[in-house]
């Protein structure tokens, strides 16, 4: 038994298909389906039944597929442990960052993280809050950027920054800071359901007790939100890091809120039993590093949000 015959049956359970679990794994197919046999024949028990499309795992398998999981985390653990005692700063990070963050954040910090550890290999990869999360437990990432969940189990939190929501309408509005009153819900364009920020929205401006008809927009996108306010099919909400970039005619139709401001907390978080520490503190610290001042709150007029 080695480690890569194990990297073969967690590839074969993803993809449910021999020829394409070879492919993501560098090797042919016959090299595969060899090692995959001669680990059932060690073991004594079918791990896959071939005589079904797509492959799929026996009952026994499945529980071994589990072990298999677990053996190769422990296996990542003594790797990453012994690159800390070498110091070494170098190896795979893998990043989830949720959809309303992950076009604002990255470009601040990814090209300044790549020049200072050339050797760190940054994989990232955008979804929604309870992909992270799934993906954490099962050891698939190494760590998200997202509003951390309240009473989320198994995980460590490393705060990075907090910003404010912002109103955004190319309307006119009497008031200069609005309250959650002034939003209408009939007008608000909102995100899809899955959405972290969508929810914190919804919860703020008590949208529930409205009368619900907010038009939706189902592509996940802020910044399609944003283009169709434009045009004056409604308004807003946007985080703080989304008007970074903005032109002064975009700033414009930005308003900001009455004290105390809604806000989000977004941090780094990982799975309780995560190896990374040294390469996920410095991309904390980067994360940090880059940001701009205005876009790092510390006042006791917000509110903060939680996913």
């Amino acid at each position: 038994m080695n480690l890569h015959q194990l990297e073969y049956v967690l590839a074969v359970n993803q993809h449910r298909h021999f020829a394409r679990a070879a492919e993501a794994c560098h090797v042919t197919q016959p090299t595969l389906s060899m090692m995959i046999q001669k680990l059932e024949e060690e073991l004594e028990i079918k791990i896959f039944d071939r005589s079904r499309q797509p492959v799929c795992p026996t009952d026994a398998g499945e529980k071994l597929i589990l072990q298999c999981k677990a053996v190769l985390v422990e296996a990542e653990r003594l790797k990453e442990m012994a690159k800390e005692e070498r110091e070494y700063i170098g190896g795979r990070l893998r990043i989830g960052v949720i959809p309303t963050i992950a076009p604002y954040l990255l470009p601040l910090f990814i090209q300044s993280f790549h020049q200072k550890y050339p050797e760190v290999e940054l994989k990232i990869s955008e979804m929604i809050t309870p992909r992270i999360l799934e993906k954490l437990e099962s050891g698939e990432l190494d760590a998200g950027i997202l509003v951390p969940p309240e009473n989320e189990k198994g995980v460590k939190t490393i705060p990075l920054y907090t910003e404010a929501f912002v109103v955004y309408s190319p309307r006119e509005f009497e008031k200069e800071y609005l309250l959650a009153d002034d939003i209408n819900a009939d007008e608000l364009l909102l995100l899809e359901e899955g959405h972290c920020f969508r929810s914190q929205i919804i919860q703020f401006c008590e949208l529930r007790k409205q009368s619900g008809n907010a038009i939706e927009y189902t592509s996940g996108s802020l910044e399609t939100l944003r283009n169709l306010a434009d045009k004056h099919l409604g308004i807003t909400i946007l985080p703080e890091l989304a008007t970074l970039n903005f032109t002064p005619e975009q700033l414009k139709k930005t308003k900001q809120f009455a004290s105390p401001q809604p806000v989000r907390e977004v941090g780094l978080i990982m799975s309780r039993g995560y190896v990374k520490k040294k390469l996920i503190d410095l991309l904390a610290e980067e994360i940090r590093t880059s940001l701009p001042t205005e876009s790092i709150k510390n006042d006791s007029q917000l509110i903060p949000f939680t996913g």
